[in-house]
């Protein structure tokens, strides 16, 4: 009884139309001008054939590690003022971000100094003794933790700034594993300079109390204290106007500890100034961050307040009434484009160290033309040689194999509309490949066939045998490549993975039409001919 493939060709057509559809969606027209742009709707261009910016990018990790010891040698020094014991704390020095040194602790109390910090520091750091010095020292795994933290973050605030920019199918990832280094890779955007700054600016918003100035300068600053700057104060800088129009740079004594950081920040805007008609930022405090500041104004009226974005100070002014969650950053030359750029980027938080640009390139939207010139160039040329070979040596069969070839790269690209991935030129050359690929289980196929042909079979029998016993080595052959090109699309950058998807779309799509659709076809020849008579293969 021979197979009926009646049902199998409404499968076959059904699966036609829903992957034209992932290809062209519904095109406004039906003209070569529309169907183009709506198969560009539907399928992103990667850097390499749309052009773009290409960066990579050193995050400066040893950063977050000073500024996270910064931050714990001063609670240490109150915790062990809390207990009694009076030490001057300090760090050894920029070569040394990770180690902390307490001196004037009594001998009498190094033990209960190491037991009040052991007990709430212990995770982290490792305590001792040098010289009659206390120490501490991060841990190695918090050290190595940090850095991994520290990259993420990274990571996470540079993809959220990228998404305003407004770019299609960025790539934004950790790069060359072990070095703290980020590839960037933007199609369509060529202003590279407002994309390094945007990108670059860490926009660490903080709010301290002022506690001495302005100086006109930091030696003017030390000297007022005596020479010493305490374990709980800070000098910073104010550019010149900072103070109001001609003002010249200044510096400030803050106190350390911020009363507002950029993790209070739940929301910024940009927006005009009603009474200067001056661009302006408006930001807006998270409710915990806004309670703690309602309370801190209230407390502290008639001070100082230093507004520091990015360790200059930005604004200094007295605190006239209680202030809850709103705050605005305003004066100096902050032009509009300014203003939206600075409000993007305190929406999105700040980078945890600041970064250093290794690599930088761009990719212009002419070579990315070419690229794709050559490369559809090379694929049709491919298939077209391919088909003619197959229709000279396999005569008739080699029909079901070009018609198999061509729903094959309808089905890929027809995925590739579907989950909107992005074409690169590694990508074509996935293509290319799977078009070899599915010649290959057509071989493998028709040979099998030809010599079931040879020990005397019919059309019929000759079909089902050769079908059922390359059936094996097809799945064999696609699962390995399979394999490799997961491998390849895990640890891969971004042209590497786009080779790795298209070809493994490819590969899915030749099983089906290399053994259901090509079987159909030879079930649908076989019925047509005489019982006995051959089939042209």
């Amino acid at each position: 009884m021979r197979n009926r493939p009646g049902t199998r060709v409404l499968v076959i057509l059904a699966t036609l139309l829903v992957f034209v559809f992932g290809i062209f969606g519904i095109p406004r027209g039906l003209g070569p001008a529309a169907l183009k742009q709506a198969l560009l709707g539907r399928i992103s261009l990667g850097l390499d054939l749309r052009g773009g910016t290409h960066l990579i990018l050193q995050v400066m990790v040893d950063e977050a590690i000073g500024a996270t010891t910064d931050s714990d040698l001063v609670r240490m020094q109150s915790d062990l003022a809390a207990a009694g014991i009076q030490a001057t704390g300090s760090k050894p020095g920029t070569a040394q971000p990770a180690s902390l040194q307490f001196a004037g602790v009594p001998l009498d109390k190094m033990g209960d100094a190491r037991s009040v910090l052991g007990n709430r520091y212990g995770a982290q750091y490792e305590f001792g003794e040098n010289g009659g010095v206390l120490t501490a020292t991060l841990k190695p795994s918090a050290i190595a933790e940090l850095k991994a933290n520290t990259l993420q973050q990274a990571v996470d605030v540079i993809r959220q700034r990228v998404d305003t920019l407004g770019v299609t199918e960025p790539v934004i990832q950790p790069y060359n594993v072990g070095s703290d280094q980020i590839l960037v890779e933007l199609p369509g955007i060529d202003d590279q300079a407002r994309v390094k700054d945007v990108i670059q600016s860490t926009a660490r918003l903080e709010i301290h109390l002022v506690d001495g100035g302005p100086f006109p300068s930091e030696q003017a600053a030390r000297d007022s204290l005596g020479g010493t700057v305490p374990f709980d104060q800070e000098i910073v800088r104010a550019p010149a106007g900072t103070s109001g129009p001609g003002s010249p740079e200044q510096v400030y004594l803050l106190k350390r500890t911020a009363e507002v950081a950029g993790t209070d920040i739940r929301d910024a805007q940009a927006g005009t100034n009603q009474n200067t008609n001056e661009p302006q930022v408006t930001f807006y405090l998270t409710t915990s961050a806004g309670n703690h500041f309602a309370d801190f104004t209230a407390a502290n009226k008639g001070k100082g307040l230093a507004v520091v974005l990015d360790n200059r100070i930005r604004e200094v002014a007295n605190i006239r009434d209680q202030i809850r969650d709103t705050g605005t950053i305003s004066g100096g030359s902050m032009s509009t484009q300014a203003a939206q750029d600075l409000s993007m980027l305190l929406r999105t938080g700040a980078l945890p160290a600041s970064i250093h640009y290794l690599q930088e390139s761009s990719v212009g939207p002419s070579l990315g033309a070419d690229s794709i010139r050559q490369g559809v160039l090379a694929s049709v040329v491919g298939m077209l040689a391919v088909m003619a070979f197959m229709l000279v040596y396999y005569r008739g069969a080699g029909i079901n194999a070009d018609l198999a070839l061509l729903l094959n790269l309808i089905i890929l690209l027809g995925f590739m509309g579907f989950t909107h991935a992005v074409l690169t030129l590694p990508g074509i050359a996935g293509v290319i490949l799977t078009i070899g690929m599915g010649v290959d289980s057509n071989v493998l196929i028709f040979e099998r066939i030809r010599e079931e042909m040879r020990a005397g079979k019919s059309a019929g029998a000759s079909v089902d045998q050769g079908f059922a016993h390359a059936w094996t080595t097809i799945v064999d052959t696609h699962v390995t490549t399979i394999v490799s090109a997961a491998i390849l699309f895990i640890f891969g950058s971004g042209p590497v993975k786009g080779f790795a998807i298209t070809l493994t779309f490819g590969l899915f799509a030749n099983i089906f039409t290399a053994v259901f659709v090509s079987r159909t076809i030879f079930d649908a020849n076989v019925n047509r001919r005489a019982r006995g008579e051959a089939i042209s293969i």
